[in-house]
């Protein structure tokens, strides 16, 4: 076979990894497909290039800087977000609306803080709508108050 036409092979077989790197992020498929693609174009503009010992050395020689750039730019990319678990009793003192009417001693009902829904309990009923305080946690769910119930406390 020509030696253009393998660098050719060569270069086309490099597009495709990089191509498959854009549609599966993180599968480190750029790495291979740089390397191939310089290789190949090395390759057609020197003909004997590939058919020589260059080639392996000149691919291994790439590797390593091709990997740790690749690296450093997936880290400037996609930085670490911190966790968004949500725990319970992080929610003690933060305030909210009642989606679904809440009953004492049922977790029937459902309370919206921030952006996302909880089951709740009281110690009273509080209808649908009511601006609430988590006073406790217990498990998966809070414990609520009324707001304006702890207004006339005070």
């Amino acid at each position: 076979m020509d030696p253009q036409t393998i660098a050719m092979i060569v270069i086309l077989v490099g597009a495709l990894f990089i191509v498959f790197e854009a549609f599966s992020p993180g599968a480190f498929m750029v790495i291979p497909g740089t390397i191939l693609i310089i290789i190949g174009i090395i390759g057609y503009i020197y003909p004997d290039f590939l058919l020589s010992w260059h080639a392996p050395v000149t691919s291994l020689a790439l590797a390593v800087p091709a990997t740790l750039i690749t690296i450093k730019a997936y880290q400037l990319i996609a930085r670490p977000a911190p966790p968004t678990t949500t725990v319970s009793e992080s929610l003690v003192g933060r305030e909210g609306r009642v989606t679904e009417q809440v009953e004492p001693d049922t977790l029937k009902g459902k309370v919206r803080i921030d952006s996302e829904i909880w089951s709740a309990t009281s110690d009273g009923t509080i209808e649908k709508g009511a601006a609430v305080r988590v006073k406790s946690a217990q498990g998966i769910h809070v414990v609520l108050e009324r707001i304006e119930d702890i207004e006339e406390e005070r």
